[in-house]
């Protein structure tokens, strides 16, 4: 009974691999490609069969898509939105996740549910009205038009919340006994304690705003306010066909994200699992 039960044991492990290990190939393989095409020279492109390690590799597609446009401005306006809008999001989430977890107010569980309520939305849905606020602003063709929209989500207050909740609430009763107040309790007990939660949130953001495409193309026109992931559909034009060129520009713009994944994967791993554990 023993060995049957470690047999199909062993059984489900071995397929649930399988499964995993087609996933990772599937995955790894239009980044591959992309990989491999950005070292192609013109003629490599085109090659039937395809030609997934080139050689020689030509970096000199890396030097043409920096210089083709103007891609370090470009990477310094993504690299900026990227930045503030997680500094941003990460300040509002820690209040507002801290509210909902330890302050006790009249309509808090109605405030949180309509919190949530806002994931179910797509952005496309809220679009328009976005654009219309950000043109009543002034904001248009500006950077902080590209900010404002993601320095709160439902998201981070969500994870936020999640997290301080699985924080004792002993260590806010012996600190409010020494007479530290909220925001003293907030910023040095809480937050040292939720870094995991707050790398995860920094990372995510970061990330969608880095990737960011469709908003940014509504609300930017000028080419020095463009940002990285708009900035590439311009070789389309300039280099019609030369993919190459594409695929070079493409992995530069990954570049930064893969670093910073590597630098927090840590705490990414430790927020995702600490913010699923109580609800």
């Amino acid at each position: 009974m023993i060995t049957e039960r470690r047999v199909r044991f062993h059984a489900t492990t071995v397929l649930v691999y399988l499964v995993l290990i087609v996933a990772a190939i599937a995955m790894l393989v239009p980044f591959l490609w992309m990989l491999g095409t950005a070292f192609k020279s013109s003629s490599q492109v085109d090659a039937i069969p395809i030609i997934w390690i080139p050689w020689p590799l030509h970096f000199g597609n890396f030097v043409s898509a920096w210089t083709s446009v103007p891609f370090g401005r470009f990477f310094v306006n993504t690299l900026f939105v990227s930045v503030v809008s997680s500094v941003g999001q990460i300040i509002t989430s820690i209040m507002a996740g801290y509210a909902f977890a330890r302050m006790r107010f009249r309509g808090k569980q109605v405030l949180f549910l309509l919190t949530l309520s806002t994931l179910m939305i797509p952005f496309q849905v809220i679009l328009i009205p976005t654009f219309l606020i950000i043109k009543y602003l002034g904001l248009v063709n500006s950077l902080w038009a590209l900010i404002l929209p993601n320095l709160a989500t439902g998201f981070g207050v969500f994870l936020l919340r999640q997290f301080f909740l699985q924080i004792p609430t002993e260590l806010e009763e012996a600190a409010t006994i020494d007479g530290a107040s909220r925001w003293r309790i907030m910023a040095q007990i809480m937050v040292p304690l939720a870094r995991p939660a707050v790398a995860t949130l920094a990372l995510f953001t970061f990330l969608w705003s880095w990737n960011s495409y469709l908003w940014p193309l509504i609300v930017l026109s000028s080419p020095t306010k463009m940002t990285i992931q708009v900035g590439l559909s311009y070789f389309q034009g300039a280099h019609i066909g030369e993919y190459n060129i594409i695929m070079a520009g493409s992995f530069i713009s990954l570049v930064p994200i893969i670093i910073l994944f590597f630098l927090t994967q840590r705490q990414l791993v430790e927020g995702i699992v600490a913010g699923a554990v109580k609800g």
